[in-house]
């Protein structure tokens, strides 16, 4: 079968971010879940931070540099993408705003793609329904059920929530990639970082 290509936006700010460690995990899922079916990978990382004054030349003047090019069109011929955004100010960042500003508005059609978003808190992961779902609804591309926000917490003693919530994602993602309808988690088996402060 043909090798599968996954494109990784991460719109982190530091080096090492949250991010980034959450986009690795998330592509780690997604080749082990393609490999497990037999199916070969190769992952497109693209750190948004690292292309952030070419991306301010595109909005100014409405052409990307060649390298910049090269890194849209890498998003716009994958497979799948897993788009992973810092939380700001309850919304995604300005800095992942703007890639998909310049992405053309047709790149992302009927593409399926994992919406990922760290913060500092469980109170943000609404984030994933009301900021990057309809960012990604407007650019017609097919995101999967289950999101997967990572809080400061997730990273201690909420790490097998969080491995639950990324399992689950990367196998909707490869589903949706191969036109299968995804197993739904059970929300109460695993609920999300919101739902824990609701029934807690």
């Amino acid at each position: 079968m043909t090798e599968r290509v996954i494109a990784v936006v991460t719109a982190g700010l530091t080096t090492p971010s949250s991010s980034r460690l959450l986009a690795d995990q998330l592509a780690a899922a997604v080749r082990d879940e393609l490999s497990g079916r037999g199916i070969e990978s190769r992952v497109e990382l693209i750190e948004v931070r690292d292309h952030a004054h070419d991306l301010t030349n595109n909005l100014l003047t409405g052409f990307p540099t060649a390298e910049l090019g090269k890194v849209l069109d890498t998003v716009t011929k994958a497979d799948a993408l897993i788009a992973v955004t810092p939380t700001f100010s309850a919304s995604y960042s300005g800095l992942f705003k703007m890639f998909f500003d310049v992405l053309d508005d047709k790149a992302l059609a009927g593409k399926p793609v994992l919406l990922a978003a760290t913060g500092g808190t469980e109170r943000h992961s609404l984030v994933l329904d009301f900021a990057l779902r309809p960012l990604f609804a407007y650019l017609k591309a097919l995101p999967v059920a289950t999101g997967v926000y990572a809080a400061s917490t997730d990273w201690g003693s909420g790490a097998t929530k969080l491995r639950t919530r990324i399992a689950q994602a990367a196998t909707e993602l490869v589903a949706v990639l191969h036109h299968e309808t995804p197993a739904q988690a059970d929300p109460y088996e695993n609920p999300t970082p919101f739902e824990d402060l609701l029934n807690g």
